[in-house]
């Protein structure tokens, strides 16, 4: 009896209506319009995917092949895996628009154990995404500050190493020069202890800033967003405009060359950039006509976006050959191979914007998802708190920056953006399931938005993304291994205190 009132626990559901009511009475302000929705999403696509991680889907990642040339296609791929999830938050989204993401719409459809490792594994994309973008963020602030040599004193210019990486980074270094880090420059030692320290001091202070940011308000966020995006947006077609006239055919050959694992791998690693359009769906509960405008900007991001990447992808291959690519910063290397040193700082300076577009964005998503959480009494009521003045949930703000500037210290980022990807392929997985459920269960309840074809294009998006999945699992990446471990932990957590918590808050 008792073993199956705990599996009643476990599948028990949280209806539509039920969430729509919870959402109504959050207290979140309800300021944002379609616009500031795919200014969202374009801030998050676009950063991620053309100034962090398109060089390595083309040259390779370090356990696996690159797609060369045919990155394009594994954009194709990324896309084509993306569009049927993207349809089905649509659906979901627009009938049930409630802060929280696929852990809100999973609670609708699954039960609450479910909800629960959805939710965890959604700070995989969010919280750890973060802390890939942060690292990379004072890769490209520190290019920028070296383009002023001749006006900011030395110190800023070439600021010790202790100062902008991380430990890892910092031991890798260590090791590929032979220093001995206890008698060499690279770290810094604290007094008396002799204990090497690493700080990477602009990533901590950007996200700083960006938290009190997200404090204030989300529409004041926003705003900075799209100031952002929009010189952002500038600078990418800019470059796709002035390299179109560099290109050489004769780069693009061989066209694959590592045949379809390493477009499959190139699709693996680039679909990264696409958890933006998710992040549009945490904004739910703050939108003023989520209704209307959630299918609008989930669709919109991922089309403008798509067409983007393929472009500046032809572009980039065309003028750059396969192995002089730069994977850190793809872009103002190509720039600075054609001989345009001026143009290669102007696009440092695009890449700081969208960067910083993409940690608010990330940084908002964590945020929305652990308030859900944190709602329906899975965390602390403690922490699900809506600040008087600025109607923002301040304290879940403040602890997913220092979250962020904690793990920044030491994490992989290679590892951390392929475990970003486990977390987002499990994510629109379970989205499509979700609509497919909610089409049995509530085939009654009013769907602004549906997904056309179904239930193939729902199913087709399982297939694509277990596809895309299976293949980096089948490369005995150490990301697949981590991620398991990832799920694990998220267990002991809810056996251990959320699913107790939970009952309390069923009293």
């Amino acid at each position: 009896m008792r073993l199956r009132q705990v599996f009643n626990n476990l599948i028990k559901c949280k209806s539509p209506q039920e969430l729509i009511e919870d959402g109504s009475n959050s207290g979140l302000k309800k300021t944002l319009n379609v616009f500031d929705l795919i200014v969202l999403g374009i801030g998050a696509v676009v950063g991620t995917g053309i100034f962090t991680i398109i060089g390595s889907a083309i040259v390779g990642s370090s356990d696996g092949f690159g797609a060369g040339s045919a990155v394009i296609v594994s954009m194709v791929l990324a896309a084509i895996a993306s569009v049927f999830s993207a349809l089905s938050y649509s659906e979901i989204a627009a009938m049930i628009p409630v802060a929280g993401s696929a852990y809100t719409y999973t609670y609708a459809t699954m039960g609450e154990f479910m909800a629960w490792m959805v939710g965890w594994i959604l700070m995989l994309e969010y919280a750890i995404g973060n802390i890939t973008v942060a690292s990379a963020w004072t890769g490209y602030f520190v290019q920028f500050l070296k383009g002023f040599k001749h006006i900011l004193p030395d110190f800023a210019v070439n600021c010790p190493l202790w100062l902008r990486n991380d430990y890892r980074t910092m031991y890798e270094l260590c090791r590929k020069y032979g220093w001995d880090v206890h008698d060499k420059m690279p770290f810094i030692h604290l007094p008396f202890l002799d204990i090497p320290v690493a700080i990477n001091v602009p990533a901590i202070l950007i996200v700083l800033i960006l938290t009190v940011l997200l404090v204030r308000g989300v529409k004041e966020s926003t705003k900075v967003a799209a100031i952002m995006v929009g010189v952002n947006m500038f600078i990418i077609v800019s470059f796709i405009v002035v390299g179109a006239f560099y290109v050489k055919p004769e780069n693009w050959i061989p066209f694959a060359p590592n045949g379809l694992e390493g477009i499959f791998t190139g699709a693996f690693v680039i679909f990264f950039a696409y958890i933006g359009f998710d992040a549009i769906s945490t904004a739910a509960e703050e939108t003023k006509n989520p209704q209307r405008d959630l299918p609008v900007a989930i669709m919109g991001t991922l089309v403008l976006c798509t067409i983007l990447y393929i472009f500046a992808a032809l572009v980039l291959t065309g003028v750059v050959p396969l192995g002089a690519i730069d994977t850190q910063a793809p872009l103002a290397h190509a720039m600075r191979f054609i001989g345009k040193d001026w143009y290669a700082g102007l696009i440092s300076v695009g890449a700081l914007c969208a960067l910083t577009s993409v940690l608010l964005i990330y940084q908002l998503g964590t945020t929305r998802i652990l308030f859900a959480m944190s709602r329906d009494g899975f965390l602390p009521k403690s922490l699900n708190v809506i600040h008087k003045n600025f109607k923002t949930p301040h304290v879940l703000t403040w602890l997913s920056g220092l979250i962020v500037i904690i793990c920044a210290l030491f994490m992989d980022l290679n590892i951390s953006a392929e475990l970003c990807n486990f977390g987002t392929f499990a994510s629109f997985i379970v989205i499509c399931i979700a609509v497919l459920i909610l089409r049995k269960t509530e085939p009654d309840r009013e769907r602004p938005f549906r997904v056309p074809f179904c239930p193939w294009f729902p199913i087709l998006g399982i297939i694509t993304c277990f596809g895309l999945m299976y293949c980096k699992f089948s490369a005995k990446a150490t990301s697949a291994l981590y991620f398991f471990l990832w799920l694990l932990i998220g267990l002991a957590i809810y056996a251990g205190y959320s699913y107790k918590s939970k009952r309390k808050e069923d009293l």
